[in-house]
């Protein structure tokens, strides 16, 4: 399921990051991502947000320190890909 999930936000992540050629993993996090700065995270959530359809508290997001664990964090709120 987890790269079902992978899959269906990997666009996102390469809209936002401008980099088409963007391989997202589980363990992929903002320090492997040049343009990954405190903007293009607010805007990666919210492009996000809409995709699920779920939204996400700061609680839930502070806590995250890679895809795999927002992966999980899709996954327990019901996403599947």
């Amino acid at each position: 399921m987890g790269q079902k999930i992978i899959d269906s936000i990997t666009p996102i992540f390469r809209e936002v990051f401008d980099d088409p050629s963007l391989i997202v993993t589980k363990e992929l996090s903002a320090n492997d991502v040049k343009n990954w700065d405190s903007l293009n995270h607010i805007i990666l959530i919210v492009e996000l947000e809409t995709l699920t359809g779920l939204f996400f508290s700061t609680d839930e997001l502070v806590n995250l320190k890679n895809v795999g664990d927002f992966v999980q964090l899709l996954a327990e709120k019901g996403y599947r890909g």
